[in-house]
């Protein structure tokens, strides 16, 4: 009796481990061939991979669920878990359980995400006002970032989903870079305001975002303006448009320098803050 009892409990656990095998390899092969489907449908329609990925990661997570309960049920220990986690009350059970450790509040944020959009896949994205990056994943616990110096930033659903968004990409590309530059009282503002304008203009990322209406009724392509009198200077700003953040960016560092080169040229300056030190002669009774 002892032996054909532990015939069937070798036999019940190398089924139980087959099937865990499968449930392994039908997994791995499902993300293989969808990963391909997805990179096909991406490069030939050019569609936003976001949802495809996460529904991805949906269903291989219900692969391993059903295949666990299936192992369990050959188990006659554990036959009961697992007709509850194929009935659906297990999941319920263990959703209920994860909830407390804010799993099911990642997962529905995730959902949440996936469908209204607020950012996707590549968009360039910064949160909580520190965390700058572009969206590499978005999964059922997490999205990834990568920032600006090649590190990934790992947020969990709920967190970014709670959180105020600037999205560069949502609508639209282009960007508007803000040079703020002050000049001295006594500099010529007009000839100042010229200097800014010209140098935007000979930029090579200068976008010009002016609509037909607006080239009809002679907008200026770049739109140069005083925007405070300060306590030391005069504080001019120029409107540069660029394609995108990241020519923005260079645009935005080319700008400084070319200006201030300008400035300098023709004679227009740049103030800087400076203190009088005053040294009194020492009295007699010092000395």
């Amino acid at each position: 009796m002892k032996t054909t009892s532990l015939v069937l409990d070798i036999k019940t656990l190398v089924i139980a481990g087959c099937i865990l095998l499968l449930t392994i390899i039908v997994s791995i092969l499902f993300v293989k061939l969808s990963g391909a489907y997805i990179r096909k449908r991406v490069s030939s329609n050019h569609i936003d991979p976001t949802s495809y990925y996460f529904a991805q990661k949906f269903v291989t997570a219900i692969i391993y669920i059903v295949g666990i309960a299936f192992a369990l049920v050959q188990i006659p220990a554990f036959k009961t878990i697992g007709h509850s986690l194929l009935a659906g009350a297990g999941i319920l059970s263990l959703v209920a359980g994860l909830a407390s450790q804010q799993a099911l509040s990642n997962i529905m944020s995730g959902f949440l995400i996936v469908m209204f959009k607020p950012f996707k896949i590549n968009d360039k994205i910064t949160f909580n006002q520190n965390y700058t990056g572009v969206v590499e994943e978005i999964n059922l616990r997490h999205v990834v970032l990568k920032d600006l110096e090649n590190n990934r930033v790992i947020v969990p659903n709920s967190v970014i989903s709670s959180q105020v968004i600037v999205n560069t990409n949502l609508t639209e590309n282009k960007i508007c870079k803000m040079i703020e530059i002050g000049i001295g009282y006594g500099s010529d503002i007009g000839k100042a305001l010229k200097i800014m304008e010209d140098e935007v203009l000979k930029h090579p990322f200068h976008l010009d975002n002016r609509t037909p209406s607006d080239i009809e009724n002679n907008v200026p392509a770049v739109v140069c303006r005083v925007i405070s009198l300060d306590s030391s200077s005069v504080t001019l700003k120029a409107w540069a448009y660029a394609e995108n953040s990241s020519n923005g960016f260079v645009m935005y560092c080319d700008l400084l320098r070319s200006i201030k080169e300008r400035f300098d040229r023709e004679g227009i300056e740049i103030p800087y803050s400076y203190q009088n030190v005053i040294i009194q002669n020492p009295s007699k009774e010092d000395s």
